[in-house]
């Protein structure tokens, strides 16, 4: 009896040590997997100059596809919207307030063209862009629409993490 009870303790061991080896092995594809998907994002600005979203995760290194939609009805040079994520350290207050004379180019200032991690074009109403970046280092970046006086209302923060 004694026999019998110590194969079935080293089966029952052999098959912890199997479950401990397989969880570890599909942890480690699931964590390298993420770094490197895609994470996909959707937002919608609106006439009432708001962002469905007005904060989202991503992790750093990972690709992040944006896709932005004007889901508004009134014409692009009254209620156009983008989609503007700044590098770290910079608000939206500091940029919104530069972009508003920069009509030319969609309200993208060449002067602050370095203080943009990626934007989407000015969009009119029905209008739809997509953007792709890989995140940054860990942090947290605020994102606003740069059309005249909409950073007041349109913005958000993306986090980064490290993991």
């Amino acid at each position: 009896m004694l026999g019998a009870e110590n194969s079935l303790y080293n089966i029952m061991k052999s098959s912890r040590l199997f479950l401990l080896v397989v969880a570890v092995l599909f942890g480690a594809v699931a964590n390298s997997s993420l770094a490197n998907s895609e994470t996909v994002i959707e937002i919608e600005g609106n006439d009432q100059m708001l962002f469905s979203v007005t904060a989202f995760e991503v992790v750093t290194g990972q690709s992040v596809k944006i896709v932005f939609k004007n889901v508004g009805k009134l014409p692009k040079v009254a209620m156009g919207h983008n989609l503007v994520i700044l590098v770290e350290g910079v608000t939206s207050a500091q940029f919104g307030t530069e972009a508003m004379t920069a009509a030319a180019t969609d309200y993208i200032p060449a002067s602050m063209k370095d203080k943009i991690v990626a934007h989407t074009k000015l969009l009119g109403p029905g209008e739809q862009d997509e953007i792709v970046f890989t995140a940054p280092a860990p942090g947290e970046y605020e994102f606003l629409c740069s059309f005249p006086g909409h950073f007041a209302l349109m913005r958000g923060v993306m986090t980064v993490t490290a993991e």
